[in-house]
């Protein structure tokens, strides 16, 4: 009698258990439903936007933020801080715990303040400015097989009608063919974040090879690439209007970079401009305000630090290829270089 009423009291507990977990266990096999995105844009023009997503039967949250940066929230709440203004088409995917998903879009309109904190507006004829600009000298190929030998003479690099020009020549010079400039605001100018703008007009000639660049300041201690290396712009003459956005870092560098490209039109014969939107989340890249491609960026990355600037017209190499046998000189042209935050 007593062994019957123990067992009846076991299924009892054992039942009313059961019943109970399965009520809060999400079904591996339902999609989430009633996904509903709340969505606030601060009003002090930092770009912070906060998103709450809730859903039934959802364990996370993929958020899409319309400009390249994509994240995954377990909670479904974030403040998102966008690094430039513009209108973003938001994509938010809930996900069950059978991986079974559910989408919403929404469109979010976001105002950003930014100040410009440096610029060179190459206002002033002569050579470039000795406050804001250093040179590399010197030959070897740079690890790139590079053909030039880089100085610091005005005939490589001068400052005249508003704009900067970087001069590469056809003229032997130590044990080079050619001659050519390489600056950088190393030691003299670092920053960690923000959008950095230069406006910029490319050599057409084949084998040239002009970059518009950062390196972290940290490099004379920890060298290359653990440094960090963002690429804004590179060109190759041998195959123009083609523009190159890169980072390198340790087991991404060389050959291995992260990048994209995108085409545009008179690379060569216009000025364009070319940035780079750096945060802690990304970075992005453009053209005439234009994203074309975006990289994700995280602490376990070299890309948050200060980095410094570097303006220069390489030739040949293993990225700009042969030389035009008819080569003689060839310039880029710089507008201007604006660092915003």
């Amino acid at each position: 009698m007593f062994k019957f009423i123990g067992l009846a009291s076991f299924l009892v507990i054992f039942l009313v258990s059961c019943g109970g977990a399965s009520k809060d266990v999400p079904n591996n096999n339902t999609a989430p439903t009633n996904l509903n995105v709340q969505v606030q844009v601060a009003t002090d023009s930092s770009g912070n936007v906060s998103f709450v997503a809730t859903a039934t039967n959802a364990v996370s949250f993929d958020f899409d933020f319309g400009n390249g940066t994509m994240q995954t929230v377990p909670s479904g709440s974030i403040v998102y801080k966008y690094p430039l203004s513009g209108n973003y088409t938001v994509t938010v995917t809930a996900k069950s715990t059978g991986s079974q998903t559910a989408a919403k879009t929404i469109q979010v309109v976001v105002g950003v303040k930014l100040n410009i904190v440096w610029s060179e507006e190459f206002d002033n004829p002569g050579v470039p400015n000795s406050a804001k600009w250093g040179y590399d000298i010197g030959e070897g190929g740079w690890g790139n097989s590079e053909l030039q030998n880089y100085t610091n003479r005005s005939n490589n690099s001068i400052v005249s009608n508003g704009t900067l020009k970087i001069i590469a020549t056809r003229e032997p010079y130590g044990t080079s063919a050619f001659t050519s400039a390489r600056l950088l605001s190393k030691d003299k100018f670092s920053f960690k974040y923000g959008k950095i703008e230069v406006r910029a007009k490319l050599p057409a000639n084949g084998g040239t090879w002009p970059a518009i660049w950062m390196l972290g300041s940290n490099i004379s201690s920890v060298s290359w690439p653990a440094c960090g290396e963002i690429d804004i712009m590179e060109h190759k003459g041998n195959d123009l209007n083609k523009i190159y956005g890169t980072i390198h870092y340790p087991n991404h560098s060389g050959g291995s970079a992260v990048g994209g490209t995108t085409i545009i039109t008179g690379a060569t014969t216009d000025f364009h401009r070319y940035a780079a939107i750096w945060s802690d989340a990304s970075i992005q890249f453009l053209v005439d305000d234009t994203p074309f491609f975006t990289v994700a960026n995280n602490n376990t990355m070299p890309f948050n630090q200060n980095f410094f600037i570097i303006l220069n017209l390489a030739m040949g190499g293993t990225f700009g290829g042969a030389v035009d046998p008819a080569f003689t000189t060839a310039q880029m042209e710089v507008d201007y270089v604006r660092v915003y935050q």
